[in-house]
């Protein structure tokens, strides 16, 4: 039996048991295992390459740290053109996808190994095995630049700032805009906005993805000549939520309609919505009334079925006390969260004796008129 047959057979099979189950085996065993963790990792992630038996995938780190298909497919949507450059190729899923926009690609990657990888899995794009910097100081110029950063310092550590980022972006700024039309740069969903705000240069647009609710990457398309205020969208994808654009100048002056008490329905905006930090537009553009200032929870009589965000049916509401034990009659088991309330999940859960589950879920918050409730609701 050959390698790649072995894989196809085993593709669904436990690895740590393949690997006491034939390591006698006449195939290249190392590779095999490694392929099909890989392409076990990668269903979910691309779930396109993860049945392609031709791909071939690196160490396991590579493929943690590469982009979703849902999330690459997106980025793809913003850039299009005649020439293009990933600077950072790592996995290529990325550059894949990006690449079929336009007619010259570049993957750029320092690793030797994943360029290798790359020239066997990318038909399109030509492979560079040098730094960003190098690149950048040769080449000729583009329509667009895409660059995703490591986020590790050379101890493995998790870094947020801009300029802590492998390559710096910060200092790259102006040759990538001697270089090319329009630069995305990606950026951990832990990053501070603002702070990037104030480091990067000519930002036209900010796009915070999530995908399924979980805020997935901060990407930021500058263009050199630009000079207006960054238009800010945010995204769920994988759901049927509508996006949201908006700029921070709209969110400063518009109008927050404060709520007195807690009404029929209640809302909870989405994880990019969060991250982007749209809370009074919402207020003004859906009809929702925020219950506080900092407690980013809304309410509304009448049911907004699109609102971008989870969607619950209120059942009662008291404030925290002895009055919110009425509440929990018959009630053992719910998901409990806190927003903007002086208590933890866990020291509610223990003073309410409640159980975890997901048929009720409690909210406990504080309205506008700092009152402590307790919100029992259902899930829409």
């Amino acid at each position: 039996m050959d390698t790649k047959q072995f894989i196809a057979d085993h593709l669904h099979d436990d690895v740590s048991e393949l690997a006491l189950k034939y390591r006698n085996a006449k195939v290249d065993m190392a590779l095999a295992l490694r392929q099909i963790e890989a392409r076990q990792l990668l269903r979910k992630k691309v779930p396109s390459w993860s049945d392609n038996e031709e791909l071939l995938f690196p160490v396991r780190l590579s493929i943690e740290q590469c982009s979703s298909e849902a999330t690459a497919r997106y980025k793809a949507s913003l850039m299009h053109g005649v020439s293009f450059a990933d600077l950072t190729g790592g996995l290529g899923v990325d550059c894949y996808f990006i690449s079929q926009n336009f007619q010259h690609s570049d993957y750029v990657e320092m690793n030797p190994e994943l360029c290798e990888l790359a020239k066997h899995n990318l038909a399109g794009p030509i492979i560079h095995n040098e730094a960003a910097e190098d690149f950048l100081q040769s080449c000729d110029p583009l329509d667009c630049i895409f660059i995703d950063p490591a986020r590790r310092d050379v101890h493995g550590r998790k870094v947020v700032c801009v300029a802590d980022c492998n390559p710096n972006v910060v200092e790259l700024q102006d040759l990538m805009f001697q270089k090319a039309q329009k630069v995305m740069i990606k950026l951990s969903p832990m990053l501070d906005i603002s702070q990037a705000l104030k480091e990067l240069r000519h930002i036209k647009e900010i796009h915070v993805v999530a995908v399924e609710n979980e805020c997935k990457e901060l990407l930021f398309i500058l263009e050199p000549n630009y000079s207006g205020e960054p238009i800010i969208t945010c995204v769920n994808l994988e759901s049927q939520q509508p996006s949201v654009t908006f700029t921070l100048e709209e969110e400063r002056v518009a109008t927050l309609q404060l709520a007195k008490e807690v009404e029929h329905y209640l809302y909870e905006p989405n994880a990019a919505l969060m991250k982007g930090g749209c809370y009074r537009l919402l207020s003004q553009h859906f009809g929702v009334q925020k219950l506080h200032r900092n407690s980013h929870l809304y309410t509304s009589d009448l049911l907004i079925p699109d609102f971008p965000g989870r969607i619950f049916e209120v059942d009662d509401w008291a404030v925290y006390g002895k009055k919110a034990q009425a509440l929990l009659d018959g009630v053992n088991k719910a998901s409990i969260a806190v927003r903007n309330f002086p208590m933890t999940v866990a020291e509610i859960r223990k003073k309410l004796k409640i159980a975890d589950g997901d048929q009720v879920y409690l909210f406990a918050t504080t309205l506008s008129d700092e009152q402590k409730i307790l919100i029992k609701s259902m899930r829409l």
